[in-house]
């Protein structure tokens, strides 16, 4: 599965494989899934190691609000479904439009960098949260990227249901502890 992610990376094709068996796609949407929370860990782990290294202050992250304003019944509704339905739309859904053109790997890219970097809006603005951006946003364009990848080899619903796990994968223990009113911090 790497080596075929690494393929892709250097050279993304808009192929779709609508040969492939729905077991042996259910099989590559959890690698995925495994493979996409793991690099979102690693990628969280050195952002906040830079963080306390550098004493960067990046201010209250937008989950925060939701936590403290919203039901975690909403909270999940807005997460698990809202959210990867438009965010898919949006930025894997246009991605047909290139499905034949020589400029698809761009387009690939530019959608890919373009999710990542709109989950900055996330964060409390500040020259730091702006120069650091990058390193905020890396587990968001990581994300991304599988997501593309699913989404041109087995579709547009595939992206969805693997963002919508992805989202439910880190939400969900945290909605628990909020419900059993476990601080979190």
């Amino acid at each position: 599965m790497l080596e075929e992610l690494l393929s892709f990376a250097k050279n993304p094709v808009y192929k779709q494989d609508n040969t492939n068996p729905f077991a042996n796609k259910l099989r590559t949407f959890f690698k995925l899934l495994i493979i996409a929370l793991c690099t979102s860990i690693v990628l969280l782990l050195i952002a906040s190691g830079v963080e306390n290294l550098l004493q960067l202050e990046v201010g209250k992250h937008a989950m925060d609000d939701l936590f403290e304003n919203y039901s975690p019944l909403l909270i999940f509704f807005l997460a698990v479904v809202v959210a990867p339905f438009f965010e898919e739309l949006l930025f894997r859904g246009p991605l047909i439009f290139f499905k034949d053109s020589k400029f698809f790997k761009y387009a690939f890219y530019v959608f890919t960098i373009a999710f990542g970097f709109m989950h900055i809006s996330n964060f409390e603005m500040s020259t730091q949260v702006v120069l650091f951006s990058p390193l905020l946003v890396a587990p968001q364009i990581g994300v991304g990227f599988l997501l593309g990848f699913i989404r041109v080899k087995f579709g547009l619903v595939w992206s969805m249901a693997l963002h919508a796990c992805y989202n439910m994968v880190l939400i969900v223990p945290v909605l628990i502890m909020q419900i059993l009113e476990i601080p979190i911090e």
